[in-house]
């Protein structure tokens, strides 16, 4: 009789301090619910986070046709990082960069010869862009090959690469970056054409330009691919583009694996939304507008705070015990 008294005290015990839990967990929230609305409500605004402030939305409403020419947009990117000061950390290198006519590659392509490299510019046919980029890493004091062509054309890549080690004689860094990008609103919408495009450019280009270069490369030389965010979280409407880029991040670490052991490291930067020529050849005005507008900071990305993860990859002082990573500059945790 004792016993069964004992058991009915515990379990109103039990019951008074689960009660009493309840009521403290419904007094808490009723105080944070009553902060939450007097608080002010917050206003997103682009963030500037850096040495110089940088553009924002609205951008100029502008459609290029492809494959889009730097020179052509209203509101040029910046690519110069006027306060980034070289220091060598690439002295006497050479590196091969394709799309450095323009954008991400031209802001790498011109920080590489800051930091001393000698650099083969690859791009599809947009002379005039590329002409400027070789003029700016002229501009640097190191010497600039231009060549045009396609990557998705495997031989067009093995001559690229013997005519970059003929002009300079070796070659130390693969900077995998040119890309095709077309927004499609359904996967019915992609064409077989699309889709070829895509997966030869950005992933097919990529094996065979790293295939070309690597008889030339050596223990301390490096591939640094341009992923991207999309490769990460997907994107609803760039579904060829994004299984490229997914593509390109197993690529890379794949291949981390595989050349290791001839000490050659192979990374990924996956950068989020950058204003480059890529985006205006792709959408339409209206929606060029607002680009970067939902990115964590608010804005897209220039070219010149992307450029120096490319050159902390690309150098053996920076970057030695650095493989297989896929790094992400995206202005925030999911872009």
């Amino acid at each position: 009789m004792a016993t069964k008294k004992t058991a009915k005290q515990a379990k109103k015990s039990a019951d008074k301090d689960t009660k009493a839990i309840s009521s403290r967990q419904r007094a808490l929230q009723k105080e944070a619910l009553k902060k939450a609305a007097a608080a002010p409500k917050p206003k997103k605004k682009p963030v500037q986070a850096g040495a110089s402030t940088q553009p924002k939305p609205p951008l100029p409403k502008q459609h290029l046709d492809k494959p889009g020419n730097e020179g052509d947009l209203q509101l040029q990117p910046k690519f110069l990082a006027p306060d980034y000061v070289g220091s060598g950390k690439m002295q006497g290198m050479i590196a091969i960069v394709t799309g450095g006519d323009s954008g991400i590659g031209r802001a790498v392509a011109v920080l590489f010869a800051r930091e001393g490299a000698d650099v083969a510019v690859l791009y599809l046919d947009e002379h005039e862009d590329a002409r400027v980029t070789a003029e700016h890493i002229d501009d640097e004091g190191r010497r600039c090959l231009l060549i045009a062509g396609d990557v998705r054309d495997s031989a067009f890549c093995e001559q690229a690469v013997a005519k970059t080690v003929k002009a300079f004689g070796r070659l130390d860094v693969l900077v995998n970056n040119a890309a095709f990008q077309q927004h499609a609103m359904r996967l019915e919408d992609i064409s077989d054409a699309q889709l070829d495009e895509t997966l030869q450019t950005n992933i097919g280009g990529y094996f065979h330009m790293a295939r070309a270069a690597l008889p030339h490369m050596h223990e301390g030389s490096c591939i640094i691919n341009s992923g991207s965010e999309t490769g990460i979280f997907g994107s609803q409407h760039l579904l060829d583009y994004s299984a490229t880029k997914g593509a390109i991040h197993a690529f890379t670490q794949s291949l981390a694996s595989n050349l290791l052991p001839r000490g050659i490291r192979v990374n990924a930067v996956a950068p989020g939304p950058v204003w480059t020529p890529l985006n205006p050849a792709d959408k339409n005005a209206e929606d060029v507008a607002t680009f970067g507008k939902d990115s964590d900071m608010g804005r897209p990305a220039q070219p010149e705070e992307i450029s120096p993860a490319y050159v902390f990859l690309a150098s053996p002082i920076t970057a030695s015990y650095v493989n297989g990573v896929i790094l992400p500059v995206m202005g925030g945790p999911r872009g």
